[in-house]
């Protein structure tokens, strides 16, 4: 096997950034706007963020100043720039040169809106959701009678063998005349009281196909009915505002037909499995009494005072070590300490410092005694003073016959200055 090349951190991040820069010169993309922060530079950072994923990404100043609206967080956007990689991090990000709402962005502000509008009327309380009939005998499926989620739900009625009978109640569940398909056969079925459990749904899709199940008159429809309602709409991610006004919501109309003939087939089992399980008593009776014995045994056995006492014997040493540990490395920390504080004492002795002041002292006694005039006179000089102990420094200021006093190192004597010629 061979063996590949070695690169540095730095290497590689950098063939990474080639990589990715080059095969995302250009993106587009759509998410939603988190953790967004607007530095006082004027570059904005945030994240993009879908159900699977999130992503960094940044705007720099000249084009932050440039866009069209204010970015906030839970914004649904599309964005244009390029990949980039920031080497000193290895972290990836986009960089964003364009950014719009996504038209999907205001769908979500008029569902966030009119969820907030029916919730303030408290159409979605729980405490007003109608328990739903274990075993209905009838069900009306109000739904587009062509769709796959008809046929799926049909399948498994038909494959766990329900025993009761369906209504299918037409109505297209897409485009501009869906909703009031959807709240007319809601309100059909209430009318004449077709059905035990009414069944409400579709298929999976984008939001915008989904949209009719947002729409304010099918939410009262399913706040008003008188018969249980089950949401199935769409898939598991998929939510919509007939989810929060029925009385169940199932993830898919599968889902719903699974939940519907669940206790139609926990019925059928049970009966099936009444006469093993009359069998099976005694023997179920033995087994748990041989099981308590077992446990009581098990407790007598942990409770035994031998058991406890060896649990104490297993603490005791563990104790004993701890303190053992914990004494000796207290001991050294003292011992440690005073070591210190002695070298800090012997340090600041009064003797020490004494001796070391005094010979300061003595250097610098003979410092100044090789520095007075009586060195310089031990050494052969002569210093000439005027009679009132002035110096004389230059032959210009001894003037003739005046006297003048000379001292050498044995003494002193006066003197005059013969006049020249």
């Amino acid at each position: 096997m061979p063996v590949p090349e070695i690169l540095s951190v730095s290497d590689l991040t950098r063939e990474i950034k080639g990589l990715l820069e080059g095969r995302f010169s250009e993106v587009g993309l759509r998410g939603e706007i988190s953790n967004f922060k607007r530095q006082a530079s004027g570059h904005l950072y945030f994240s993009l963020k879908d159900a699977g994923a999130t992503i960094s990404c940044v705007c720099f100043r000249n084009d932050a100043a440039r866009l069209l609206l204010q970015l906030r967080d839970g914004m649904q956007v599309v964005g244009f720039g390029r990949l980039s990689l920031y080497e000193p991090h290895g972290k990836y990000q986009v960089i964003l040169r364009i950014i719009e709402e996504d038209g999907v962005g205001r769908l979500q502000a008029a569902f966030e809106a009119l969820k907030d509008k029916l919730n303030s009327e408290g159409l979605f309380d729980p405490a007003r959701r109608k328990p739903l009939p274990p075993l209905p005998q009838t069900i009306g499926f109000v739904t587009s009678p062509t769709g796959a989620a008809v046929r799926d739900f049909i399948a498994i009625l038909r494959r766990r063998q329900w025993g009761g009978h369906l209504i299918l109640i037409p109505a297209r569940v897409q485009g501009s005349e869906a909703a009031a398909e959807i709240a007319d056969g809601i309100e059909l079925a209430n009318r004449h009281r077709l059905c035990d459990l009414l069944v409400v749904g579709r298929g999976g899709g984008s939001l915008e196909d989904l949209w009719p199940f947002n729409e304010e008159r099918v939410v009262r429809a399913i706040a008003a009915s008188s018969i249980p309602i089950i949401s199935a709409v769409g898939h598991e991610i998929d939510t919509t505002l007939s989810d929060f006004a029925a009385d169940h919501r199932a993830e898919t109309p599968s889902a719903a037909a699974e939940w519907i003939t669940s206790s139609w087939h926990t019925y059928r089992l049970a009966s099936r499995n009444w006469q093993e399980r009359l069998a099976k008593v005694t023997d179920g009776l033995l087994r748990h009494a041989s099981q308590q014995v077992t446990i009581q045994r098990a407790n007598l056995n942990r409770f035994h005072p031998q058991h406890r006492l060896e649990q104490a014997t297993l603490r005791l040493d563990d104790l004993q070590g701890r303190l053992n540990n914990t004494l000796g490395q207290t001991l050294q920390d003292r011992r440690h300490r005073l070591a210190n504080a002695s070298t800090r004492f012997q340090a600041l002795r009064p003797e020490s410092q004494l001796r070391h002041l005094r010979e300061a002292l003595r250097q610098l006694s003979l410092r100044l005694g090789n520095n007075s005039h009586q060195a310089t006179l031990r050494r052969g000089y002569a210093l000439l003073r005027l009679p009132d102990g002035g110096l004389l420094s230059s032959t210009g200021e001894v003037r003739p016959l005046e006297p003048f006093v000379v001292e050498m190192r044995d003494g002193r004597f006066e003197a005059t200055r013969t006049p020249k010629g």
